[in-house]
């Protein structure tokens, strides 16, 4: 039997008391990533212009996971103290401020600083969708995860496809700019939600609520939030250490490893391209496919992690994906390199179907917060390693093998974590339940 097979929630139109909250995920799930692909097909024009060079590019390639790593970590305190919606409007305050202030300033070091502000509201950001998901739409968390990461994906191609021609147009300033403006158009719709949110809490009505069979979870407010299943029973908040939990550090190792790869591509890959002599506009194109190819995975990996009990060879075939492109990356990456992008482009299909394990292997939207922050502080913390080995090793070596070797190394995390992460059990089964939710 299948996981959704079990499942007993009964659908809810999409619609349906939810409005405000299904068009802040989808404005919120596009700007996770526009700060980071936006600047790398300019990192030529940008560094002449501030007087950057190779190390500090290696610098900026790792900020985006250093970011994403450390606000894993606080954002589900913050998330705790303040709530989820509230957290969410502060994710999209800084994701703007960060990226139209780093337009305005004519130094590497405070170019950097603003970056990090921006990278820090999408770090946040990261950690509160699955847990909004899982409270507003817990009867559709297959769907409403894959349209997320689908738009997350577009959020990733879209900035590298198009930031070169604007920037041409108009000026690399106005170019980057440009990406802030969708961050402030996130903010609103969380507001309403917010409010009634806090409200609830004011008036004692917020009750989470969680299946004991199949995990969902929903809560009841005073308006804005997603209603309660008619058969759903309140139970107290989760109680554990998620770091105890092998579901916990199966999915960290799982989703670290993919992002190490993805960030060191996500920083290098145009200029490997650019290197074996083709145009730095083709670099861009080639950043914006392997983005793009998320788009498929987006859309699969979610229905996989929901219906397929062990989902396990699917992991493997991503990390045959993975070493297929990184060899034809090396041995041959003038040639057929569209095909090789697209071949390391599948490869990170684990890292939506690591996003949408966090909900389908818990039981409430506490545990999803928990698991979420917990895999992605550490994961992110990992990934840092990706852009800053890659160009390390490459500068040591002068070439391209030993860092596609070192990448091909770290896919030994991968194996290691999609087995226990895969396996059929829940968060909240799996912790000590003797201290209050940590990570």
């Amino acid at each position: 039997m299948t996981q959704a097979q079990s499942t007993q929630t009964v659908k809810r139109p999409l619609w349906a008391g939810r409005t405000l909250a299904l068009i802040g995920i989808v404005l919120a799930a596009f700007n996770l990533r526009t700060a980071v692909t936006s600047i790398p097909p300019l990192f030529d024009v940008v560094g002449g212009e501030l007087g950057f060079g190779n190390g500090f590019t290696s610098v900026l390639g790792m900020m985006p996971t250093a970011a994403f790593a450390v606000f894993g970590f606080s954002t589900p305190i913050i998330a705790r103290r303040f709530g989820l919606e509230v957290t969410a409007i502060a994710a999209m305050v800084l994701a703007a401020g960060g990226q139209f202030g780093r337009v305005l300033v004519d130094s590497p070091s405070v170019f950097l600083v603003f970056s990090v502000v921006s990278l820090a509201g999408m770090g946040a950001g990261n950690v509160v969708l699955p847990p909004l998901v899982k409270r507003y739409f817990p009867d559709r968390i297959g769907g409403l995860s894959a349209m997320y990461l689908v738009i997350l994906q577009f959020g990733t191609m879209l900035p590298a496809l198009v930031t070169v021609p604007i920037a041409n147009a108009v000026g690399w300033k106005l170019s980057l700019a440009s990406w802030g403006v969708i961050a402030v158009a996130a903010v609103v719709p969380w507001l309403g939600p917010a409010f009634a949110q806090r409200k609830g809490n004011r008036a004692g009505t917020l009750v989470e609520r969680s299946r004991p069979d199949d995990g969902t979870a929903s809560v009841s407010a005073a308006s804005g939030a997603a209603p309660a299943d008619g058969d759903a029973m309140p139970v107290r908040q989760p109680r554990g250490r998620v770091w105890r939990s092998p579901i916990a550090i199966g999915l960290t190792l799982m989703f670290g490893s993919t992002s190490l790869n993805t960030y060191a591509l996500f920083t290098w890959l145009p200029k490997i391209v650019v290197d074996a002599g083709r145009s730095a506009e083709f670099g861009g194109a080639m950043l914006s496919l392997f983005s793009g190819l998320g788009l498929v995975a987006g859309l699969l990996m979610p229905i996989v992690a929901t219906r397929v009990r062990h989902p396990y060879p699917f992991v493997w075939a991503c990390i045959a994906f993975f070493v297929a492109g990184y060899l034809g990356l090396w041995l041959a990456p003038g040639h057929g390199t569209v095909f090789w992008v697209i071949l390391a482009g599948l490869g990170p299909s684990t890292f939506p179907m690591s996003l949408t394990l966090v909900n389908v292997r818990t039981r409430t939207a506490s545990g999803s917060a928990a698991l979420s922050g917990f895999m992605q502080g550490i994961g992110y913390a990992l990934a840092c390693l990706g852009p800053l080995l890659f160009g390390l090793v490459h500068e040591a070596t002068g070439s391209w093998t030993a860092p596609f070797g070192t990448l091909g190394l770290s896919l030994v995390m991968l194996a290691v974590g999609g087995y226990f992460a895969c396996r059929p059990h829940y968060l909240e089964d799996t912790w000590h339940a003797k201290d209050p939710v940590r990570v």
